[in-house]
């Protein structure tokens, strides 16, 4: 599945939208950030969440750490990191090409305000050397996400 099922989410959702792959590994932020010649920050990393019985996706930008209060306040609860193996089923993406496109089962996606500081960031397409240029407007467009505010600050 993969970066095939991003193909054809992004195909039918946004044509104009074209999945970059690179030789070099894009599964860490900072890998995605030297394979693209952008900062860090400008990387679009998704994390995959749990409260209780609810999973969920959480688009942020690549040097956003969590604040917890206000993780707790948005989503009603305390949230838990899912496990590798949950993750890739869930999402049908290797972990280091998790991305919110084509996913392999319908599951909740928010994207962080963090995102909203550039123009242009890239999330990871389904696969560990894949990536999309995109608008972060664009990423809540096309998977329906709903912004939340629950990253801290970034640090100057």
């Amino acid at each position: 599945m993969s970066i095939d099922s991003v193909r054809a989410h992004l195909g039918a959702a946004a044509p104009d939208l074209a999945i970059i792959e690179t030789e070099e590994s894009s599964a860490t932020v900072e890998e995605a950030a030297a394979a693209h010649g952008v900062a860090p920050a400008q990387i679009a990393k998704t994390l995959s969440f749990s409260i209780k019985d609810e999973r969920f996706l959480l688009v942020a930008r690549g040097d956003a750490r969590i604040d917890n209060k206000k993780a707790k306040a948005a989503f009603g609860g305390k949230v838990r990191m899912l496990s590798l193996e949950d993750v890739e089923a869930i999402t049908g993406h290797p972990v280091g090409g998790v991305c919110p496109f084509g996913l392999a089962e319908p599951i909740a996606v928010y994207c962080d305000i963090s995102l909203k500081a550039f123009d242009v960031v890239y999330p990871a397409a389904g696969a560990r050397n894949a990536a999309v240029r995109i608008a972060p407007e664009r990423i809540a467009e096309i998977t329906g996400a709903e912004w939340v505010d629950v990253c801290q600050e970034p640090a100057p």
